[in-house]
């Protein structure tokens, strides 16, 4: 049997969510920080029929859950699926609250710790995949390692994980130390880094992509990185480096190549323009004992919104994957 995750279930209330009768919103009350109250938002969207496996998903930076094709496709393999608007986040994100902002990345454990308590002792799911993009991907890899010989998740997908700072070393270094530099007096502070906006512009369906998203939640120009947030990622990042011990299989999926964001780049639609794949194939073996890396060739950032081509070659090597690793209990 599973181990449990913390302190006992309350009372849960689940509201239609904005992406329609299909998905409901449970708000998950996270106490106070700082800057006042906090909560995640956990979104999910469940079978016809009772399911005993289940999948829980967790977004990447300037980022919120609105990928319903990615949930269509677990639904339709007998996963119930559930995801994450972690703090500060999407539907979690608050007027109070400066978003996106953490000065840890163990910050985001309790609402996981409260997701997985409701999949498995709310829900009565006996398999549980941990699937994370991006800042999901290095957070969700980080609690797995935290929560290892516990049952409580049972593989773990990373799309695109941000295992390392997409800049040359020199850079590297400047940026991570500043940053340190700054965290004590001024957590706040906003860096000259971040994402090229021509990325999610290139995505939007006003802009000629394929994909809608609510701009207020994922604007194209995105959100100031602050000091205290990417000291406390590089400090995850370092701590993959040095190895974790993650204990059930992981699939880390990632681009064939990376490209540097140009206005008219006719690559920027078939490439990773936010993050460096090589570093996600250097550092993928550094993160259990179990682990397998797949390239794919078009893939954009964020894989599930590839153009279709490389899109159906991500969910041809997620299900495969999938059937090897996550059987369905019911055939066991």
């Amino acid at each position: 049997m599973a181990g449990r995750v913390g302190r006992t279930l309350g009372p849960m209330k689940a509201t239609t969510d904005v992406l329609g009768p299909e998905y409901e919103a449970i708000e998950l009350p996270m106490g106070h920080d700082a800057e006042g109250e906090v909560v995640a938002t956990l979104v999910r969207r469940r079978g016809e029929r009772p399911r005993r496996r289940a999948v829980l998903y967790v977004h990447g930076f300037v980022d919120y859950f609105f990928q319903t094709h990615l949930a269509d496709f677990y639904v339709e393999r007998g996963f119930d699926f559930y995801a994450l608007d972690l703090r500060k986040y999407g539907r979690s994100l608050r007027p109070h609250q400066t978003p996106n902002y953490v000065e840890s990345l163990t910050e985001y454990f309790p609402e996981i710790d409260a997701a997985v308590r409701i999949v498995r002792d709310a829900d009565g799911h006996r398999t549980v995949l941990l699937n994370g993009h991006s800042t999901g991907g290095l957070v969700a890899a980080l609690w797995a390692d935290r929560v290892r010989g516990r049952g409580l998740v049972d593989g773990l997908f990373l799309n695109s994980p941000f295992l390392d700072i997409n800049e040359p070393l020199p850079l590297r270094k400047l940026g991570a130390g500043l940053a340190r530099a700054l965290r004590a007096r001024f957590p706040k502070a906003k860096l000259p880094a971040g994402v090229s906006e021509l990325y999610p512009r290139s995505i939007h369906a006003d802009h000629g992509g394929e994909w809608d998203f609510d701009l207020e939640w994922k604007p194209l120009e995105g959100f100031p990185v602050r000091a205290a947030w990417l000291a406390a990622v590089r400090r995850g990042q370092l701590r993959v480096h040095r190895g974790l011990d993650i204990d059930v299989p992981v699939l880390v999926m990632t681009s064939a190549r990376s490209v540097r964001p140009k206005p008219g780049a006719a690559d920027l639609s078939a490439a990773d323009a936010v993050l460096d794949v090589e570093h996600m194939a250097r550092w993928a073996p550094r993160l259990g004992r179990h682990v397998t890396l797949v390239r794919i060739d078009g893939g954009l950032h964020d894989l599930v919104l590839s153009a279709k081509p490389a899109r159906d070659q991500v969910f041809t090597e997620l299900a495969r994957w999938m059937a090897g690793h996550l059987p369905d209990p019911a055939d066991a």
